[in-house]
């Protein structure tokens, strides 16, 4: 993204670097921690990069953009769309939350809720573009949503160099799709999934992207039914690890993160700690490790 707009809509994010026993680990020697600080972009997540580098990248019609999505690629959108001034319409499914809904509204996005699930609002919102011809901005399966998220490691290795290994969460796969893509196996990139929403660890025991349930505390970001076929073909040649983590032990992350770190993110962006924490990934001697902390949209009261 080099247009001057983009420039002036993002933020550059924090990367701080700790030593493990800062965040309550027992790790090997010299392990280095890196907390990528993305909750605090524009709109609340890294969604923003890809949305604003989506919109930048077309004319955009009079009828404006609409979006599918559980939360936060709608946030996004309705943030790039209001910097660039055109219309938004964005779908939710049920799960998601009365916060994210409200700040939707406050970006003076329209708010259409249907279905109880990210499919259902997708089904819903691929009609109402086909009705309007607005310009549609998918959650994490186009090529300028994925590249935008990329941007996210460009910063990354700017800030602090190149870490021996990134972790990630995954729902649709645009985040792990930029990440993956940018770092081309220098870094070690780890994908990380709750148990209840394992689109990429069930693609990969079946050869291909297949169709699962999704729920669980993350759903309402990490619910995407299916891995993204761009992320897909990238995380198939980049990617190794995809590791599953309990909804307790993701729950017990995002608590500890704020009531130890005063960082108040949503369950998905808990995934890396979780990782650490129950030992589903274990830094070698001196690894330097990259924690995603990917988003903020969250109720504070569910903090408490």
């Amino acid at each position: 993204m080099c247009d001057d707009r983009a420039a002036r809509f993002l933020r550059e994010t924090p990367l701080w670097k700790l030593q493990a026993p800062t965040l309550g680990l027992k790790a090997a020697e010299g392990i280095e921690l890196w907390l990528k600080l993305e909750h605090l972009q524009v709109s609340g997540s890294f969604k923003a990069r890809g949305m604003m580098n989506r919109l930048l990248a077309h004319d955009i019609p009079a009828s404006g953009v609409v979006v599918a999505s559980g939360g936060n690629a709608g946030i996004a959108t309705a943030a790039a769309a209001r910097a660039l001034g055109v219309r938004c319409e964005v779908f939710l499914p049920g799960v998601s939350p009365e916060a994210k809904r409200a700040r939707l509204r406050a970006l003076g996005a329209e708010v259409v809720v249907v279905g109880e699930q990210y499919a259902d609002a997708l089904a819903a919102c691929l009609a109402r573009q086909r009705e309007t011809g607005a310009l549609l901005t998918h959650a994490y399966d186009q090529s300028e949503v994925v590249a935008g998220a990329g941007t996210l490691g460009r910063e990354i290795e700017q800030q602090g160099g190149l870490p021996d290994s990134v972790l990630v969460s995954v729902g649709g796969g645009g985040l792990i799709g930029g990440l993956a893509a940018w770092f081309e196996q220098r870094s070690r990139v780890v994908a990380l999934e709750p148990e209840r929403a394992p689109t990429l660890f069930r693609a990969r025991q079946a050869g291909e992207p297949v169709d699962v349930e999704v729920g669980g505390v993350a759903a309402d970001s990490l619910g995407a039914r299916r891995i993204g076929a761009i992320a897909w073909e990238i995380t198939q040649r980049q990617v190794r690890d995809a590791l599953l983590l309990s909804d307790e032990a993701i729950r017990a992350a995002q608590l500890w993160l704020w009531k130890e770190l005063k960082l108040a993110v949503e369950p998905a962006a808990a995934l890396p700690l979780a990782a650490l924490q129950t030992g589903a990934y274990v830094p070698r001697a001196g690894e330097k490790v990259c924690l995603v902390i990917c988003g903020a949209n969250v109720d504070p009261a569910s903090l408490a």
